[in-house]
């Protein structure tokens, strides 16, 4: 009988773990501050954004990763119509620079769709890199006769069904169906300062 020998690792910070959990109020600042380091200052422009402005995530479907007390990632789930058919959309997903070695991308995705389809949802879209988003089921095999409101890449327009067809026959624009953010109200005394 061979007996196991058990290897000793010194602990690193690098090593250090993570949890994923559900997106807090408290947590708005931080999220905001890595999705502009992530994504640029013109985060707001992007095509996709289009679907989010104004809306509330999908309930349930909004995460974030913590490591030693700070938030180091970050995905969310939108309602949408695609083609007439209900769906949602997942972005952005964001990893702190620091920690992206450390499986919290992936780890925030299968969570994300894990928690998807236990609330029920048919299917997810998103709009990113075709060889990253495989390894989690996505294809554009259901997308080609999608759009966006804007410029997109054809081949980047990537879904996941997690019921048979639903989306067979989509085609059109999809368009956010999601719960309105409440309007936010101007401080008259802030507002010259602002422009």
């Amino acid at each position: 009988m061979t007996a196991l020998r058990k290897t000793q690792v010194a602990p690193t910070s690098k090593a250090a773990p993570f949890a994923i959990r559900s997106e807090r109020a408290a947590d708005v600042a931080m999220r905001e501050a890595l999705l502009d380091a992530s994504f640029g200052e013109n985060r707001h422009g992007r095509t996709c954004q289009r679907l989010r402005d104004g809306r509330a995530p999908a309930a349930g479907l909004a995460l974030a990763a913590m490591r030693e007390g700070k938030l180091v990632g970050t995905v969310r789930l939108w309602h949408v119509s695609a083609g007439g058919r209900p769906a949602l959309v997942l972005g952005p997903l964001a990893v702190d620079p620091a920690c992206r070695e450390l499986g919290i991308g992936a780890a925030l995705m299968q969570q994300a769709l894990a928690a998807a389809r236990a609330r029920g949802h048919a299917a997810v879209i998103l709009l990113g890199d075709a060889p990253y988003y495989a390894r989690f089921g996505f294809s554009a095999a259901n997308t080609g006769a999608l759009s966006l409101p804007g410029p997109f890449e054809r081949d980047r327009l990537l879904a996941i069904e997690f019921q048979a067809g639903a989306l067979d026959g989509a085609a059109g624009m999809i368009v956010p169906t999601g719960a309105a953010l409440p309007k936010r109200r101007v401080v008259r005394g802030l507002e010259a300062h602002a422009a």
